[in-house]
């Protein structure tokens, strides 16, 4: 199956249907976090350092890097934002933004090879963006969206998929550079959102052989115990061949979610991980009581 290979200035990362599950940390994201965002724009990184360090910690693989601030240099700022991520962790960054100067400002400084986040199907973007993923040697995020916005079909967003692929392919883009995300529509608005995902990454991984990511907190948008449903969503989406998500790997359910559907597919050796994380140590104060009540029964 194919690998998505993705890099920092030292650690090689790979994405695919044979590997555990990537999370993506979200943190770093100032859309509606109006204090981050303030910080950001008056020069102010200290938490965007302490955000990453934290995904980093909780079992975040990769971080995406996003500045999108209202009237703000977006490329200087992402700049910035990723010269200082890459000075603190070693994990591959996403670069993460809708503005094509902000995405290659933060390619020009860019130590290793990121995701690129991200390329749609309309035509001016994916002549826009394409030609910095061939320049750079990036892999890109591939949304399934076109000129004619999100399609309740999956096979529609199938369809605009398969054109990015085709479009990559005539600019020297490999298929395994391209991680499409499905589009998730919040299932509270949307009853077969869940449906239409599941049925389009099976597709996606059989057909296309390509690996698939998503903004998993936008499943469970608008209604309550988002972790929870989120965590589910994501078990129920890695057991139908999706390989990675953004997602926040502070919330112990998300985590729970993903590690125990990576224990199902056989992508956690021995329940290793899940061992490390859960098993209980043992007390040796209980233990050495234990021993002497059964000593005693023997005696008996």
């Amino acid at each position: 199956m194919t690998d998505t290979v993705i890099s920092s200035a030292t650690k090689e990362l790979k994405i695919g249907h044979e590997q555990p599950f990537v999370i993506i940390g979200e943190r770093i994201n100032p859309t509606g976090r109006k204090i981050l965002a303030e910080e950001m724009k008056n020069g102010d990184y200290s938490r965007v350092e302490s955000d990453a360090l934290a995904q980093v910690a909780a079992g975040a693989k990769m971080l995406d890097v996003n500045a999108g601030i209202p009237l703000a240099d977006e490329p200087g700022i992402l700049a910035q934002a990723i010269q200082l991520v890459q000075s603190i962790t070693d994990v591959p960054l996403s670069i993460d933004s809708s503005i094509v100067a902000a995405l290659e400002a933060g390619l020009e400084v860019y130590q290793g090879k990121p995701l690129l986040n991200s390329v749609t199907g309309e035509d001016e973007r994916l002549e826009a963006v394409l030609p910095l993923v061939k320049k750079y040697n990036c892999a890109v995020v591939a949304i399934s969206n076109d000129e004619a916005g999100i399609s309740e079909n999956p096979d529609d967003r199938f369809d605009v998929a398969k054109k990015i692929i085709e479009r990559a392919a005539d600019h020297g883009i490999h298929y395994s550079d391209i991680v499409v995300d499905p589009l998730v529509m919040p299932v509270g608005a949307v009853n077969s959102a869940g449906r239409q995902v599941l049925h389009l990454v099976r597709r996606l991984r059989e057909e296309l052989k390509v690996n698939t990511t998503c903004g998993a907190s936008n499943f469970s948008f608008g209604i309550p115990n988002r972790k929870g449903m989120d965590g589910h969503f994501l078990s129920m989406a890695i057991g139908a061949g999706m390989t990675c998500a953004i997602t926040n790997p502070l919330h112990e359910e998300v985590m729970q979610g993903v590690m125990s559907a990576d224990v199902v597919m056989g992508h956690d050796n021995n329940c290793a991980k899940w061992l490390k994380k859960y098993r209980q140590p043992i007390d040796e104060n209980a233990s050495a009581g234990g021993a002497r009540v059964n000593r005693r029964r023997r005696r008996a």
